[in-house]
């Protein structure tokens, strides 16, 4: 014999119920027990009227009316005009004594637990009516039975104990009678000895089936819902949540206990007892596989982890003090104490050395608890042995759960780590003795995050999913984007990454999309000026931080001050910050070296390789050199690709303030040309490379010997200094025919020797490599131990929207590793 369970979803219209008939008519011979829910929602709106009959709100009457007319409606779309009268007459005298019962509550404005235990019955012995009767319309033998009848429970209404004993007898007594093939009962409610209604908890339908195939052996349990199977993770929560095939009954219920609501948690025990197999499915898609819970025998190492679930709204009690310490009894008092006042205790941990107990609670009883708790410590908290009960609130919990996480070394060290690169903070921990179970309390904004980190750790192949906030969408942010869009095939295929953009800026316009940004040139462009809000940097980071998304990066590539100002708000929440904008790091060395510590804190990757050189590996080559033993003795550098490109471009007759024009219309130069020829760009740059042999530099301690006349700098426009600049263009002239004279070129050179940092115009010789330095190349020259009778070269394009957008794009693929 089989047991089969549906619950509300599965019979909530007249639909779904045809699909129920439908699937039990193709079952195999045999004999079925049905136990169903009530019809979807239904419970809900049963306890909403016994609740407003007790506020004295006549709403209720109108609640009963639509559970009346629902159930009518049922039965009209169900049953033939002659089958139709007396179904409708039953469901009627079950609504006027249900309504009877609220008026007696209104009267009395009090609803007790007995009282709604038998408001809440109608929806169950309402269903298994109808499903009843629905399979005899199929042609099948089929009869209703209440579940009363067999499953005796104590009178502690609203979660009934069952009395097995007795239960057990009823149930098979009545089974082992010939009976019809197809026996529908009503799940969730018993009765006292005295007949008195009673429920088995929400979720007690669950729990009505395996009580019944317990009792008679079954060769199957079957629960029919509206998921195919339990999951991996929540799906509601994560995307990529898969079904579990097959699962023990030990796993079953710690995923269970810590809210996977496939099963109710009780259900596991009776069916384990008996070892009667629990398949999970899915009614609307019955060919699925579904879930197999039984005594796994077979079992595979390679995978640790069999399920992640969780618990939201949990408080943290904490008990310490001294006094505790060797002082046996307190743990007793504190779990007595709770019991007293009927709070569950979730989660519980204990300091090794007595001082302290930690204890889990949902947060809607800690209020209590803390009353109840300093009540009974009272004594010892007024000797000052113990401190008063310490609640931290705002809390969750996670559980990764699996019967093989004790063959595998590593699940732990694994499921931390995963969370600290994430910057999840952990509060709490708890281990079972069976190491089935590692439980790990967080805070509740980052369940979501937690669980996708989890998920993605232990259970997903890649690809790894990035995602993106990028605030400056000018000439370097849209070449980012078209190189992205262009590269996402490649880098799902080979590198196994998803990169989503979630957030886009410019200077007037933010726009995000959890789902992922069409990057497509036209649709970006236009969701971000059509539905973007007003641009505010802080609004933005606030923004950022409220999606609290795994494996999140802040990309900046402005020239913005106020951007550079905010990346320590986002290394402390976990979010890795690249950047092109030199701002930053070349701000006060205290602020260079707080971003530097903050990174490695919250292990949140601080790259910033387009600082210097634009996509030329400089700082990385640096950083390897340093790391691996080598010894900088000197950095010589042509570090301004725009000014390579004006010295290399100002010959013959053209004059030097149209190549300057020339080379920020090209978009070499910054936004005001200013910075580049007044120096301040490359002497930046050498001061971040001179921070990063280790020098503590400022940016005022850097020599520079300038070569624009002073006047115009003093332009308060570019125009104006576009100007100001013509006026000198035959000073210009003049120093560089003094250079062509001697057979020397003009550079612009950067170095760092011996503490001391300087960047200049300089006319170099032939036989040195900056000599040959074409268009917008920079060079960079390391002299090291190791490199020391010949500098290190690295030389390339240092300018230029295409390759500093490819430095971004290449530190981002860094950042995922």
């Amino acid at each position: 014999m089989q047991v089969l369970k549906f619950g509300g979803s599965s019979v909530a219209s007249s639909n779904s119920i045809n699909r129920i008939c439908s699937l039990l008519e193709k079952k195999p011979k045999g004999r079925y027990a049905i136990v169903v829910s009530a019809l979807g929602d239904i419970t809900d709106q049963l306890i909403q009227c016994g609740k407003l009959a007790s506020e004295r709100k006549n709403l209720y009457k109108n609640l009963l009316e639509k559970i009346e007319i629902r159930h009518i409606n049922i039965i009209r779309e169900l049953f033939p005009i002659t089958y139709q009268s007396h179904l409708i007459s039953w469901i009627k005298k079950n609504i006027n004594e249900l309504e009877s019962l609220c008026d007696g509550i209104f009267q009395v404005e009090e609803l007790s637990k007995r009282s709604l235990d038998k408001i809440m019955s109608f929806g169950e012995l309402s269903s298994s009516f109808l499903i009843s009767e629905k399979l005899k319309q199929y042609g099948l033998d089929a009869v209703c039975k209440d579940s009363r009848d067999l499953i005796v429970t104590d009178s502690q209404f609203g979660c009934a104990q069952v009395d097995f004993i007795t239960s057990n007898h009823q149930i098979i007594q009545f089974f082992s009678e010939k009976i019809s093939k197809y026996v529908v009962l009503p799940g969730f409610i018993g009765s006292t000895i005295d007949n008195e209604t009673t429920t088995l908890g929400r979720g007690g339908s669950d729990y009505t089936s395996a009580i019944l195939a317990a009792a008679i052996s079954a060769s199957l349990l079957e629960i029919w819902t509206d998921v195919s199977g339990m999951m991996t993770a929540n799906p509601k929560v994560v995307n990529q949540a898969f079904p579990i095939k097959e699962i023990s009954y030990e796993e079953a219920m710690e995923l269970s206990h810590f809210g996977a609501k496939v099963i109710y948690p009780p259900t596991i025990q009776p069916a384990m007892k008996k070892n009667i197999p629990i398949q999970i499915k899915n009614t609307f898609s019955p060919l699925d596989t579904g879930t197999l819970i039984y005594i796994r025998k077979n079992t595979s190492i390679s995978q640790p982890v069999t399920g992640i679930s969780g618990i939201q709204n949990m408080a943290l009690l904490t008990l310490e003090g001294s006094g505790m310490v060797g002082n046996p009894g307190y743990s007793k008092r504190l779990f007595e104490a709770l019991s007293r006042e009927e709070i569950n205790v979730i989660f519980i941990t204990q300091s090794s050395s007595e001082h302290s107990i930690t204890t889990g609670i949902h947060d809607k009883n800690m209020i209590k608890a803390k009353s109840v708790i300093d009540s009974e410590f009272s004594q010892e908290i007024n000797q000052k042995h113990i401190e008063p009960l310490r609640i931290e609130k705002d809390l969750c919990i996670i559980a990764v759960v699996g019967d093989n996480m004790k063959n595998l070394h590593g699940t732990s060290g694994k499921m931390f780590s995963s969370l600290g690169r994430n910057s999840i903070n952990v509060r709490a921990i708890a281990q079972g003795s069976t190491e089935k179970n590692i439980s790990a309390v967080i805070r509740k904004e980052d369940f979501k995050k937690a669980l996708n980190t989890l998920h993605e750790a232990f259970f997903e192949s890649p690809p790894k999913q990035i995602n993106l906030f990028i605030c400056g969408v000018g000439k370097v942010g849209s070449k980012l984007l078209e190189q992205i869009d262009k590269q996402q095939n490649y880098l799902l295929k080979e590198l196994k990454l998803q990169v989503r953009i979630i957030g886009l800026a410019n200077s007037t316009k933010m726009y995000f999309n959890e789902n992922g940004i069409n990057i497509n040139k036209n649709k970006w462009n236009h969701n971000l000026n059509t539905y973007g809000n007003k641009m505010n940097i802080y609004s933005f980071m606030k923004e950022v931080c409220k999606f609290n998304l795994r494996n999140s990066l802040f990309v900046d590539n402005t020239a913005s001050e106020e951007m550079a100002m905010t990346y320590d708000k986002f290394l402390k929440n976990g979010i890795g910050v690249i950047t092109c904008n030199k701002i930053a790091c070349s701000s006060n060395y205290n602020n260079y070296k707080k971003l530097k510590i903050l990174s490695r804190h919250f292990n949140a990757p601080f790259l910033f390789e387009t600082n210097v050189g634009a996509s030329l590996p400089v700082i990385s080559t640096l950083n390897d050199l340093i790391n691996s033993g080598d010894q900088i003795n000197k950095i010589e550098a042509v570090l301004s690709g725009s000014l390579n490109f004006i010295f290399n471009h100002f010959v013959h007759n053209e004059s030097f303030s149209d190549i300057v024009k020339e080379a920020q219309l090209k978009g070499y130069t910054e936004p005001d040309p200013r910075i580049d020829l007044s120096g301040l760009d490359v002497m930046r740059k050498i001061l971040i490379l001179a921070r990063e042999c280790g020098s503590s530099l400022e940016l005022n301690d850097i020599q520079k010997k300038s070569f624009i006349p002073e006047n115009c700098y003093k332009s308060n426009s570019i125009k104006s200094f576009y100007k100001a600049l013509h006026k000198y263009d035959n000073y210009f002239l003049k120093i560089r025919k003094e250079a062509e004279k001697n057979q020397k070129q003009l550079r612009f050179v950067a170095r760092y020797e011996n503490g001391i940092a300087y960047v200049g115009l300089e006319s170099v010789n032939k036989n040195h490599p900056f000599f040959h330095l074409e268009g917008k190349d920079n060079m960079v020259l390391y002299n090291t131990n190791r490199y020391s009778e010949q500098p290190l070269i690295i030389k390339g394009a240092g300018a230029g929207s295409e390759v500093t957008a490819s430095g971004v794009f290449s530190d981002i693929i860094k950042a995922t590793k």
